[in-house]
Parts: structure tokens; C-alpha cells; sequence
């Protein structure tokens, strides 16, 4: 409902959104996290944490990539998602000896690291990731002692 207030240019609200920004671009705090959650904005991969009953389900968006150059490891509560992108250029096909001239780069390359912590209740020795379409999934259980349970009336 109050969205569509921020979309009038010459409403207060639009007015004090672009005050936010210059601010924001003044003080150096743009592309920073907004909550101690997040993450800076263009964090490679990009991570989607749910849970079920059963399970904890971590999905890294990183197409593109070798899934046997990809390492995931978990310790003392901790999963890690490490690996390299490479960095793909425009080949130099006119002979100039390498000379190739970029002018805009949105993809970035180099090695990447990413850590989640895990709840504890989880069975870390039955992790099962897997990797289709670009997509990094990681399934961690819950431990059998963690899990609810019907208790029979006698």
C-alpha cells in the first residue's frame, strides 16, 4: 500500500528516499549489509538457508562452475562453501599480442568462500550435496534425538 507513495517524484517520500541515498553515497554505506544477517549486495554465491522439520536445506546459486572444483566442508558447526570462478574474457582474435580492451565487467572471477553456521541438533556426518542446473544444494538432517515424536498413550 505505501509502495506505490515512494514511486511519485514529487512526493515527501520520494524526496526523503533520495535524501537517504545521497546520504548513503556520501558516507560511504552504500553496497554495504542493511542487517547483521545480510550480506553486501553481489556476495558470490548467492545463499538461500531454510529448514524443515527434517532437514536444513542450503541452496548457492553458482552457475557456471566445475562441481568437482567446488568444496563444501562442515566443522565444529560451521559449512563452507569455497571454490574458484574463473574469469572469463574476450579472447584477442585480431593478433594485437593480448591487448584486449574491457569496458564494462559485471561477472567478477577469482576464488570465493562463503560459511553458514549450522544449528546444533544436526547429523553432520549424513550431509548430501549435489549440484544441477548451477544450483549447489546442501541437505544436513536433524539427528534422530532431535526429531518430534508421538508418544503413546498407555
Amino acid at each position: 500500500m505505501y509502495g506505490s507513495l515512494l514511486n511519485f517524484p514529487d512526493s515527501v517520500f520520494g524526496d526523503l528516499e533520495r535524501l537517504r541515498r545521497e546520504f548513503d553515497d556520501f558516507f560511504g554505506q552504500a553496497g554495504l549489509p542493511a542487517s547483521i544477517r545480510s550480506v553486501a549486495p553481489g556476495t558470490f554465491p548467492a545463499l538461500n538457508i531454510g529448514n524443515t522439520p527434517s532437514s536444513v536445506e542450503i541452496y548457492a546459486f553458482a552457475p557456471g562452475l566445475d562441481p568437482s572444483k567446488i568444496d563444501v566442508t562442515v566443522d565444529r558447526g560451521v559449512l563452507t562453501i569455497a571454490g574458484e570462478r574463473p574469469s572469463v574474457l574476450p579472447n584477442d582474435k585480431d593478433g594485437q599480442d593480448g591487448k584486449v580492451n574491457v569496458y564494462s565487467r559485471e561477472r567478477s572471477g577469482g576464488s570465493f568462500r562463503r560459511a553458514v553456521s549450522l544449528p546444533e541438533d544436526l547429523d553432520t556426518a549424513q550431509v548430501q550435496a549435489s549440484y544441477r542446473d548451477g544450483v549447489l544444494r546442501v541437505s544436513i538432517p536433524r539427528r534422530a534425538s532431535a526429531q518430534p515424536r508421538r508418544i503413546a498413550i498407555q
